[in-house]
């Protein structure tokens, strides 16, 4: 009896044993199942992720280059504003410098005139082989009265304000009004010059270069005559004559090498070769 309970207790004991081996096992392939499971579900994460990285990555740049050639654009249109106020700039730049030349040239006259300076020269003395009962020569003309020269620099003033408040008809008229009344004036050049300004701005070309080439014939010694060949040159571009105006720019170069004008004619020479 004693030997059939103790039999009895091992038997118990090695069922229980093989039992917790089972269980064991089973837990085991549980376990492995599961950590495939994670690992295949954070596999199948990395690679999700990975791939709306690379979407996000792909927009990013797509983006990227619109917004580049968007900024390129903004900026090629800004460049060629910025070149357009450049060139409108220089230009009034120009002008300045011109009126600012013209009224040094007038205030210096003004100062002559009020010197005395603007009397003319005696007659000339009788030869020595005339007749008995010469012919009576003129009278030198009086020098002009401080009232007359006032008059004559209001004239021309009046006039300058017209085309400085870019009046350029009125302008051309009031300066034709000041040739009419001073034809001697030492402005006589600087009014003839503004008049063909003033006509090239209008668009009257062929006025323009008929005005210019006036006073080149009538005085090529004024100060005024390479600004009338610069002008000259830029109606006939304007007309686009450039075989002409290239000839007219060598021309004020040949004429007049020292003077301003010359040297802008040089600068547009050279952006005319290029």
């Amino acid at each position: 009896m004693p030997g059939s309970s103790i039999r009895i207790a091992v038997a118990a004991i090695a069922f229980a044993a093989t039992g917790l081996a089972h269980a064991g096992l089973f837990d085991d392939d549980e376990a492995r199942k599961r950590i495939e499971d994670i690992r295949a579900a954070q596999e199948k994460s990395a690679r999700e992720t990975a791939e709306r990285v690379g979407r996000l990555e792909e927009s990013v740049r797509n983006i990227g280059v619109v917004e580049l050639l968007s900024q390129i654009e903004k900026l090629n249109e800004e460049i060629a504003r910025l070149r357009g106020t450049i060139e409108v700039l220089g230009n009034q730049n120009e002008q300045i410098q011109k009126r600012q030349r013209d009224f040094y040239l007038d205030l210096d006259s003004r100062l002559k005139r009020l010197e005395g300076g603007g009397a003319s020269g005696q007659a000339p003395a009788s030869s020595a082989h005339a007749t008995a009962s010469p012919e009576p020569q003129a009278a030198a003309p009086k020098p002009a009265s401080k009232e007359e020269q006032a008059r004559e620099v209001k004239s021309y003033d009046a006039a300058s304000s017209l085309f400085r408040r870019n009046d350029f008809a009125s302008a051309a008229d009031a300066f034709r009004a000041f040739l009419k009344d001073y034809p001697q004036s030492a402005l006589a050049p600087n009014a003839t010059y503004w008049i063909g300004i003033c006509q090239a701005n209008l668009k009257d070309y062929k006025g323009a270069l008929a005005t210019q080439e006036g006073l080149l014939t009538r005085y090529p010694q004024s100060p005024k005559a390479p600004d009338a060949l610069l002008a000259v040159a830029a109606v006939q571009s304007e007309q686009g004559d450039a075989g002409s105006a290239r000839n007219t720019l060598e021309d004020i170069i040949a004429r007049y090498p020292g003077s301003e004008a010359a040297g802008k004619a040089r600068t547009r020479l050279a952006a005319i070769r290029r």
